[in-house]
């Protein structure tokens, strides 16, 4: 308290003299405007000096950088804000890592509050959790170590894939993003999938090899000499990751500490993006989990189609022809059942016809037939599992635009088509339609 007191008096004393200082220079009749700028600049200095006071106070050790696989530790509560959704908690020091550079921030518990997640702002680390933490308490901090070696899994198998692409065809990596499924990359160049497969096989060898990630800081000097992969121009202390002979770059994640604890790395896709592509990956247990799906759904086809698993693949081939060659049959089948519908309405005036079961082409065919015997307008009606009905009218030498715009504006549908044939469907019941048509 005696050095509060002190602080105080020194504060008043300056606050004191610097007021008369203001009133020699700018006189008796000019001292409520010298005051007014005094006060104004003492809260401006005021600012500046809590702020950083304040980001000396909250400065938070960053266990996650000195030991990677640290899951557990013991902090002290330095500052516990309430927020909007719960509170933002600054401990002394955390294995937690923040969200950034593409890389999910980690959960988990600080003493018996949840973390949901962890951002870094303005210099300072915050624990966004769902209960206050006393300020000055010990508490004990764990993460969440499945997710957080998943993800270390994740972002090391990009570097390698990345830093392999780079070398092999001078792509960057030009955006990254790691989801709870899959990772996504984009490339600003294009690659086949015989490109993609040859990547695929090279990035495994290379996990395999086990090569131990270095991880160094070098000073301003020395990074002018080492060639780095980076989207942007870095500075102060830069962090260079290096996976030996397959990349090297500049990145503030978390990343195993060998290779071979990537285990596996699996290209999933790639679809044309921008002005080069972006592929889906993933890496370790994900890569099992993907495989176990894979097989489970080979199991069951090779049940239904009663195959072996290493057979489904011709199993389905060859349901697939029998599958063409029936939908064959059954379209000559419709046919001759269109041309023999057509010859009961022949000569007679405009039909409307309500036929369960037929697919939208074949709704167009059946309305076709029956148009070129009838001397009228036909119009086929064929019910949707919805309760809907798509349509197809037709009439030689006619001109349905306007009715079938009508049409779909009392039945609420959709559709058109040329003068004398048009299609679409409509939500209405078959009594509603029947009424228009009655008209």
């Amino acid at each position: 308290m005696a050095v509060l007191n002190s602080r105080f008096f020194v504060k008043i004393s300056l606050t004191v003299l610097r007021t008369f200082l203001i009133w020699s220079i700018l006189g008796c009749n000019e001292i409520k405007y010298g005051i007014y700028i005094y006060f104004i600049w003492k809260i401006m200095r005021n600012n500046a000096t809590d702020k950083k006071e304040r980001q000396i106070m909250t400065e938070t050790r960053r266990l996650y950088y000195e030991d990677v696989y640290k899951k557990e530790f013991t902090a002290t509560v330095v500052e516990c804000r309430e927020q909007k959704k719960g509170y933002a908690v600054i401990v002394d020091e955390s294995a937690f890592y923040p969200e950034g550079g593409g890389q999910p921030s980690d959960v988990g518990t600080l003493g018996d509050a949840k973390v949901t997640e962890v951002h870094e702002k303005d210099g300072e680390l915050l624990h966004y959790t769902d209960k206050a933490l006393e300020v000055g308490a010990k508490v004990e901090g764990k993460i969440d170590w499945a997710r957080r070696f998943d993800l270390m899994q994740q972002h090391s198998g990009e570097h390698m894939v990345s830093g392999i692409i780079h070398e092999k065809y001078g792509y960057d990596n030009v955006g990254f993003h790691m989801g709870s499924d899959v990772i996504t990359v984009d490339l600003n160049g294009m690659l086949d999938d015989s490109q993609l497969a040859e990547i695929e096989r090279e990035v495994n060898e290379r996990v395999w090899e086990d090569r131990e990630v270095v991880i160094t800081y070098p000073d301003a000097e020395e990074l002018k000499t080492i060639d780095y992969r980076s989207k942007k121009e870095l500075t102060g202390q830069v962090r260079i990751v290096t996976f030996p002979g397959v990349d090297v770059c500049a990145c503030c994640g978390t990343h195993v500490t060998h290779t071979g604890e990537i285990g596996m790395v699996k290209l999933l896709s790639v679809v044309k993006f921008h002005d080069g592509i972006r592929m889906e990956m993933i890496c370790g247990k994900r890569v099992l989990d993907y495989l176990n799906m894979v097989n489970e759904q080979n199991h069951q086809i090779s049940m239904k189609l009663s195959a072996k698993m290493d057979r489904t693949a011709d199993a389905v081939q060859r349901l697939q022809d029998e599958n063409f060659r029936m939908k064959g049959q059954v379209a000559r089948m419709e046919e001759e059942m269109f041309r023999a519908e057509a010859k009961k309405w022949e000569g007679a005036g405009s039909v409307l016809i309500f036929e369960e079961g037929l697919e939208a082409d074949s709704v167009r065919k059946f309305a076709d037939a029956v148009m070129n015997t009838c001397e009228g307008c036909c119009a086929v009606f064929s019910r949707n599992e919805d309760g809907s009905y798509k349509y197809a009218m037709g009439e030689i030498d006619g001109d349905l635009r306007q009715y079938t715009k009508e049409m779909n504006a009392a039945l609420n549908g959709r559709g058109g088509g040329k003068p004398f044939f048009v299609q679409g469907s409509v939500q209405a019941t078959e009594d509603e339609i029947r009424n228009f048509f009655e008209k």
